[in-house]
């Protein structure tokens, strides 16, 4: 009777193996091709980041001996750097800040107007 039981159970396992690989192997399937469209959808968009890089700021300029600079070198806070503004508006634009305070340090001045 036990050995009855237990070959019923052993036909219902091995019956039930091929249903559960089949549903194992579409689930592959399927995680494969949506990874194979995000990949196309990728290839086909172009990056906006590499065009965006290209775009230099309205108000950079050369200072010799320094470098590329961008801002108002005329405010206390504007940073000397080809990247940002300063530290209170980094982004700018330098026009109409509010934050804007001429430079009285001889230091922060142009080398040529000492």
């Amino acid at each position: 009777m036990l050995l009855h039981i237990l070959g019923t159970i052993l036909v219902f396992i091995v019956g039930l193996i091929p249903p559960v690989i089949c549903i194992w192997v579409m689930q592959k399937a399927k995680e494969k091709e949506k990874e194979q469209a995000r990949l196309r959808e990728a290839i086909r968009t172009p990056p906006l980041r590499v065009m965006q890089r290209h775009q230099f700021p309205t108000d950079q300029y050369y200072l010799e001996g320094v470098g590329y600079l961008i801002g108002d070198i005329t405010c206390r806070y504007n940073a000397r750097s080809a990247y940002i503004r300063c530290g209170v508006n980094p982004a700018g634009p330098c026009e109409n800040c509010h934050d804007y305070e001429p430079n009285n340090s001889k230091l922060d001045r142009d080398p040529l107007d000492l």
